[in-house]
């Protein structure tokens, strides 16, 4: 599992929270998107690593500023997670 953390620049409101969500999940192969205005970011936890240069271009194409987009090896972190 893959966690992309996409800094993006626009985002006023919830409503453009969603929109970010709905594209990413529109575009892409995911398990879970969550958007965050006053962060200024959008986390994306998938299978595989996003491509970069077309996440780019679905927030760009909506009007809003891309900054950088940056993976990790995603950890899930839980009740019944175990400790290595």
């Amino acid at each position: 599992m893959v966690q992309t953390v996409i800094k993006i620049n626009g985002m006023a409101c919830s409503m453009c929270e969603n929109h970010i969500q709905d594209a990413v999940r529109n575009n892409f192969k995911v398990k879970r998107v969550s958007a965050s205005h006053s962060k200024g970011e959008c986390v994306v936890v998938s299978e595989d690593e996003l491509d970069t240069e077309k996440l780019k271009k679905v927030i760009t194409d909506m009007g809003y500023d891309f900054i950088s987009a940056s993976s990790s090896e995603y950890v899930k972190h839980g009740l019944f997670s175990r400790k290595k």
